[in-house]
C-alpha cells in the first residue's frame, strides 16, 4: 500500500519507496521574521526535514520570501480561505503548498494555485480535516467520518488531474486516531499519491505523543504513510522528537541515541528517574549513535541489559558502568554519569549519521 508516485518537496523525496520524511510546523507569527527562522532552524536541527509556515494574510505572505531564503530546509505555505496567499507563498518560493478542501474555494480558485505551483514547481497537498468538510459531506460524515474524509481528498485529486497537475501529496486527518488509521488506509487503497500522516489537535505533550504513536505507529508498520508530523502543543521541536523516535522504534529511522531504563521495583536503591534523565540529555547533546541502558539494580543491570552498547546500574550508593553486558568500572552513584560517558569516549563511539 506504499505510495506508488514520489514528488520533490524542494529537494526533498516523498513517495515512491522513498525514506518516510518528518516534519513539523512553526508556531510564531510569520511576519516576525527573526522569530519564525529561528524556530525553522530549530526544527532543522532537531531532525525535521521540511518545515510547515502558516500564511494567513498578507504580512506573512510578503514575510515569506525571506523565509525562503533563509531556510536551512524547504518551506511549505499552509493557506486556509485565501487561495491568493497560497499563489503568493508559491511565487516567493514555498517548496509546496497545503491547502483545505473545505475553505480554500472551488475550481476557479484551485486552478490559479495550480498553475502558480506548475510555473514555480511546487507541490501541493490536499490537506483534509474532519473539523472543516465541505458541507455537502457534513452529513456523511456524522455516519461514515473516514469515509468523508477519503471522499474529499479523493474529489480533489481527480480535480487537480483533470488541471493537468499530478504534483500532489494528500493527508486526512482526525482528533481521533481511530478514524485517522481507517482513512488512510482507505486512501491508500484509492490514490497513488504520498500521503502525509498525523492526528490533527492531538493534544498536550503526554497525551500528543500517545495518540500520535498509536496512529501513525499502526499505519507506518502497515507500510502506509511517506511523510509524518505529530501535532502538540507547544513547543514543536517536541514533534520531531517524538516524530524520530517513532520512526526508529519501527526501525524506518537510523538508530541515533536510545536510552532504555527499568521501571525500578523495590530492589531499587537508586533514584533512578533523575538519572536516566540526565543520560537522556548528555546522549541527545552528543550525538552519538548509541543505545545506553540505565537500570535500577544489579539483577536488571548488566544482565538483562547486555544488548545495549553502554550502561550503568545502580547499587546502595554505587554503582557499575558497563558495555555490552561485561562490566567496566565500579564507581561512587554520584560519579556514575561521568564515568560512563568516560567509557563511551575512551571507546571511540561515533556520532549518528541521522
Amino acid at each position: 500500500m506504499a505510495a506508488r508516485e514520489r514528488v520533490m518537496v524542494g529537494g526533498v523525496p516523498v513517495g515512491g519507496g522513498a525514506p518516510v520524511v518528518v516534519q513539523s510546523m512553526t508556531n510564531t507569527h510569520t511576519d516576525d521574521v527573526e522569530a519564525t527562522l529561528g524556530q525553522v532552524r530549530a526544527l532543522a536541527t532537531a531532525g525535521a526535514q521540511l518545515v510547515r509556515v502558516a500564511v494567513p494574510d498578507a504580512a506573512g505572505a510578503k514575510a515569506f520570501g525571506t523565509l525562503v531564503a533563509e531556510s536551512p530546509v524547504p518551506l511549505i505555505a499552509d493557506v486556509h480561505f485565501d487561495h491568493a496567499l497560497a499563489v503568493a507563498a508559491v511565487g516567493a518560493g514555498a517548496a509546496g503548498v497545503r491547502i483545505n478542501p473545505g475553505n480554500i474555494g472551488g475550481r476557479d480558485e484551485v486552478r490559479e494555485v495550480v498553475e502558480a505551483a506548475k510555473e514555480h514547481g511546487a507541490v501541493i497537498r490536499i490537506g483534509v480535516n474532519s473539523g472543516s468538510l465541505q458541507r455537502d459531506l457534513r452529513e456523511m460524515e456524522e455516519r461514515d467520518p473516514a469515509g468523508a474524509l477519503v471522499e474529499s481528498a479523493v474529489r480533489y485529486c481527480a480535480m487537480l488531474e483533470d488541471l493537468d497537475f499530478t504534483a500532489i501529496k494528500v493527508s486526512a486527518k482526525s482528533s481521533s486516531p481511530l478514524i485517522t488509521i481507517r482513512a488512510n488506509r482507505l486512501l491508500a487503497e484509492r490514490i497513488p499519491y504520498p500521503l502525509h500522516l498525523g492526528v490533527t489537535e492531538a493534544g498536550t505533550r503526554w497525551a500528543g505523543t500517545i495518540r500520535s504513536a498509536v496512529a501513525l505507529g499502526v499505519l507506518l508498520a502497515e507500510g502506509v504513510g511517506d511523510t509524518i508530523r505529530v501535532s502538540l502543543t507547544g513547543d514543536p521541536v517536541e514533534e520531531v522528537r517524538v516524530a524520530l523516535e517513532i520512526l526508529r522504534t519501527l526501525e524506518l529511522a537510523p538508530r541515533g541515541p536510545r536510552v532504555i531504563s527499568c521501571p525500578t521495583c523495590g530492589r531499587t536503591r537508586v533514584d533512578l528517574e533523575p538519572l536516566a534523565l540526565e543520560v537522556e540529555r548528555r546522549l541527545e547533546e552528543s550525538g552519538l549513535d548509541l543505545e545506553v541502558a540505565v537500570m535500577g539494580c544489579i539483577v536488571n543491570g548488566p544482565g538483562e541489559a547486555r544488548k545495549a552498547d553502554f550502561g550503568i546500574a545502580g547499587g546502595d550508593g554505587e554503582g557499575v558502568v558497563f558495555a555490552r553486558g561485561r562490566p567496566v568500572c565500579k564507581v561512587p552513584q554520584s560519579e556514575l554519569v561521568d564515568a560512563l560517558f568516560e567509557a563511551i569516549a575512551s571507546r571511540g563511539a561515533a556520532p549518528s549519521e541521522q
